[in-house]
């Protein structure tokens, strides 16, 4: 229960349900234990007529109050045997109007706890997800670069909706079913002490069964939600590599894949379900069982007349232990539902407990202006134990545009992901303006940097949206400046509603070269003092590139631009390259001066290039 006591705090206060839950339930417990009481007195006084001498002795005068069960119980039967006399049929309507209005308010409290229970229930969704999602977005992205796309979905919707079915279930076991036993067993053992303690000794007998079933459910809820996780992505990686998969004929091999993984999970879902649809059926049969039992053995007890258990009162033990055995069942339910619902509160707890790598220091700064430079200095960082920059330093002054050249797997964009705080170094400092960035606010330290990555990153809204990214305030003149400086102005006002256009998941409405115009006007409409650029032209025809080198050349102007590029002919004009290799810069300098060095990597490459 550790799992779930964490995974309740998140419906703080938890009194605020629980409290009001907790007295309807009472309340319906009461009603529902004092209905199924009804039928002693109405067998008593209604059909069996060997005790109207006694009953006038006991009930004809109204007992003294006292503070106890025995004068309510005296007290009911004395109105009771008033009805009786005056006219039997009047005390069969009495009896009758108990019993309904006792269903009526059973059932209406109980609907009041369910309403408290759903509040709790949905609460704790809402704030679990959020808290989830704010996890994930605040983990550092080398997290996302091991784990599964499909895995991460899986756990924010599967495992929440798991736990939201397993919610009610859980709260009900803790702060329902234990009451409304124990408001039977009251009620039986005022009955017969005797008989109920029978019952006691029997019913641990069918729970040992319950026990090993419901034992190894938690191993396969954890299969199942894991196999859920990959299905997920390799119906996201399908879907969004359709193009390659026909090309390549991998239809088939796709089809292959995801038929194996789809029957993993089919025999999974299946195994566990199995089990946990058995919990309640031996539940049922183990309950069916047990009454057998109290029937021969109360019968027994009320043929001898030995422990004064008379017919009447023995019919409504057997009333009332048979609402027993539904608490007993939902318990069952409860219990092989928690151990689904477990394996997927462990695999929530796994990402919340996730240590946050890059985030603020408690006395962080405001960056409010990039005055002068940015500056790496003896700069180390690895990958786990992948080393990817070793000791590396280098000046970026304001204004100037350096460019980053060499092989993948270099170290390029990590230089760029690190500036913002992507990540943090291993060793060595950045600093901004003199000051290491780890000393500067996150959110401010970005608000001076604009992005366009290599990988085209668009959302399922509209141009406008993408482009005025997280800016609410944003005007249209605003937004359709940035759209002619990246040269997108002129498709954005021919697709079907202009800046209103919805592009669909990742910009799939649009071609390549129009999603890359979108990402550069989204960084040109930000209009931050330093502009990265990662490969932001890579995806044009030669004619967009034109144009949009144009564009960017004008908007560096007055930028501190740090730039990665494969084609050199876009880097000719910056003011210094750093050609990288294995994690160092092995050769710096301008287009001129690195083209004279003999047998020089950049010279090289400018050759092959054809530059």
């Amino acid at each position: 229960m550790k799992i779930y006591s964490r995974l309740l705090k998140y419906v703080t206060p938890l009194r605020k349900f629980i409290i009001p839950f907790f007295l309807f339930t009472l309340a319906s417990v009461f009603f529902s234990v004092f209905q199924f009481a009804l039928i002693i007195p109405l067998l008593n006084f209604l059909f069996d007529s060997s005790h109207i001498a006694e009953e006038a002795a006991q009930y004809a005068r109204e007992p003294e109050f006292t503070l106890s069960g025995s004068y309510f119980k005296d007290y009911f039967y004395h109105l009771i045997y008033q009805f009786k006399v005056s006219d039997p049929i009047y005390a069969l309507y009495f009896l009758a109007a108990m019993i309904v209005t006792s269903v009526l308010l059973s059932n209406t409290f109980r609907y009041f706890a369910q309403r408290c229970l759903l509040n709790a229930r949905t609460m704790l969704v809402k704030r679990l997800r959020e808290a989830l999602f704010e996890k994930i977005n605040h983990l550092h992205l080398g997290y996302f670069t091991k784990e599964h796309k499909g895995d991460l979905l899986s756990r924010l919707n599967g495992d929440v909706y798991a736990i939201e079915s397993v919610a009610s279930s859980s709260l009900e076991v803790i702060f329902k079913e234990p009451y409304t036993f124990i408001g039977y067993f009251i009620a039986l053992f005022a009955i017969s002490t005797k008989l109920t303690l029978f019952t006691l000794i029997i019913i641990p007998i069918s729970a040992i069964g319950i026990a090993a079933v419901t034992k190894s459910l938690r191993k396969e809820a954890q299969d199942v939600q894991a196999s859920m996780g990959r299905l997920l992505t390799l119906m996201d990686e399908s879907l969004m590599g359709m193009r390659i998969i026909r090309s390549f004929n991998a239809t088939p091999f796709i089809l292959k894949r995801f038929s194996q993984e789809n029957d993993f999970y089919r025999k999974a879902s299946s195994q566990g379900f199995k089990r946990r649809e058995l919990a309640p059926a031996f539940s049922e049969a183990s309950g069916v069982f047990v009454v057998a039992c109290i029937l021969v053995y109360g019968g027994s007890l009320v043929l001898s007349q030995e422990g004064g258990l008379q017919a009447s009162a023995f019919i409504a033990f057997i009333a009332i232990f048979s609402q027993v055995i539904r608490p007993a069942k939902a318990i069952v339910v409860a219990l092989t539902n928690i151990q689904q619902g477990r394996a997927a509160g462990e695999r929530i707890l796994e990402i919340l407990d996730k240590p946050i790598l890059v985030e603020d220091k408690p006395d962080a700064v405001e960056l409010t202006n990039f005055r002068d430079k940015i500056e790496f200095r003896n700069v180390s960082f690895q990958y786990g134990d992948a080393a990817v920059l070793q000791n590396m330093s280098f000046t970026l002054e304001k204004g100037k545009k350096m460019a980053l050249v060499g092989p993948s797997g270099v170290g390029k964009s990590t230089i760029a992901d690190l500036i913002p705080r992507f990540y943090d170094v291993t060793d060595g400092e950045i600093l901004i303006d003199g000051r290491d960035v780890r000393d500067y606010k996150m959110e401010s330290l970005r608000n001076q940097m604009s992005f366009v990555s290599q990988e085209i990153i668009l959302f399922n809204d509209t141009i406008f949206n993408n482009i005025a990214l997280g800016q609410p305030n944003a005007t249209m003149e605003e937004v359709m400046h940035a759209a002619k400086v990246a040269n997108a102005h002129d498709f954005i006002i021919q697709t079907e509603d202009g800046y209103q256009t919805i592009i669909g998941d990742r910009g799939i409405r649009l071609s390549g070269g129009q999603r890359q115009r979108l990402s550069i006007a989204r960084a040109v409409f930000k209009k931050s003092s330093i502009l990265i650029l990662d490969e932001a032209t890579s995806a044009l025809d030669t004619e967009s590139e034109k144009s949009v080198q144009e564009a960017l050349d004008h908007l560096m102007v007055d930028k501190t631009t740090l730039v990665i590029a494969h084609r050199l002919s876009t880097i000719k004009d910056v003011d210094e390259i750093l050609i990288l290799h294995q994690g160092q810069i092995v050769e710096r300098g301008s287009h001129e001066e690195l083209v004279e060095v003999e047998e020089g990597v950049y010279r090289r490459l400018t050759m092959l290039q054809n530059i």
